[in-house]
């Protein structure tokens, strides 16, 4: 298996940043402007005063953007282009309607309706998608979390990518925290939560000290990632090439202090648009120049005709 294209390491970076500097930035995902300091961009932080994103959501958005435009725009500028097609996987309320407004996209969840199960999913979606967007996802699915990751290879097209944020370390391996799960249920024992597994050789385990993201259920932690092994997994599940998106962009308050959980795009192929696509788009343009342009032209008008009928109110026409 030839090891994907990646970006240089991400350690390389990063620097210091002074926690009481002050950033202005435009929201990519509402497009509202923010003033936080550098200590508010914490990665989880709801730190858009507007919709509430997060550094980490925004710096998702910009991913995708880039790697399906290759430029920085903020949602709302995304040209409107139906031939793409995307699958979000619990995306949150705070992008999946745009997306759904400019792609024929969907949002789907792990755990609730409208359910996807990544682990196991339908044949008749394989190569369908041009994209696939996931955030704190992975960290999620039952193991072997290397089926799910050949699974979304399957899903996307030649050039398809896959934007994803999962939590990830420098170490050396991924932990993984049930290794043997088979047949396992959460339940409360007493005043603890405890996850009972009998492996596939039969043998009866015991797991207290669970790490829940947000709630419990299917939010249960079950790994921990780290960047080496993941590299090595997406390489293993088909992707030619993986490119960590390390770099802070502040216009958009993406900041990246430390160097992990960033977020990461990883190809089937080359970046490729369809004809179709490119057409959508330059018509999308088009509209929109001719719309300023019309819109250009009535105001002119309506200034001409506010400046004749002062002219005559003040007996000067």
């Amino acid at each position: 298996m030839s090891t994907p294209q990646t970006s240089p390491n991400t350690a390389q970076k990063f620097a210091g940043t002074e926690p009481g500097r002050a950033i202005e930035f435009t929201c990519n995902l509402c497009g509202k402007a923010n003033r936080r300091t550098a200590a508010e961009l914490g990665r989880e932080n709801r730190s858009c005063f507007s919709c509430g994103s997060s550094v980490r959501v925004r710096g998702l958005v910009r991913s995708l953007a880039l790697e399906l435009f290759g430029t920085n725009l903020i949602l709302p500028d995304f040209p409107r282009v139906k031939s793409i097609r995307g699958i979000g996987t619990s995306d949150t309320a705070q992008y999946a309607p745009l997306l759904a407004e400019k792609f024929d996209y969907r949002n789907t969840f792990f755990d609730r309706a409208p359910q996807f199960d990544i682990t196991s999913p339908p044949e008749g979606e394989c190569g369908q998608y041009d994209f696939i967007i996931s955030s704190e996802v992975f960290e999620h699915v039952r193991p072997p979390v290397e089926a799910a990751f050949a699974n979304v290879c399957r899903l996307l097209k030649p050039n398809g990518v896959f934007v994803l944020t999962v939590p990830y370390s420098l170490e050396d391996h991924t932990l993984e925290r049930f290794p043997e799960l088979h047949e396992y249920t959460v339940t409360r024992l007493g005043q603890t939560t405890v996850l009972v597994n009998r492996t596939r050789a039969g043998l009866l385990q015991v797991f207290d000290n669970l790490i829940f993201h947000f709630g419990g259920g299917a939010t249960l932690e079950m790994r921990e990632f780290s960047e080496r092994d993941l590299m090595t997994t997406l390489a293993e599940a088909g992707f030619e090439q993986v490119h960590v998106y390390g770099e802070s962009f502040e216009p958009f308050g993406v900041l990246y202090p430390e160097p992990w959980s960033l977020p990461i795009a990883a190809r089937r192929g080359s970046f490729a648009l369809s004809l179709e696509s490119t057409r959508e788009i330059i018509n999308d343009r088009a509209e929109l120049c001719s719309a300023v342009h019309r819109a250009s032209d009535d105001l002119q008008h309506l200034n001409r005709a506010l400046w004749v009928r002062l002219g005559r109110k003040l007996g000067l026409a």
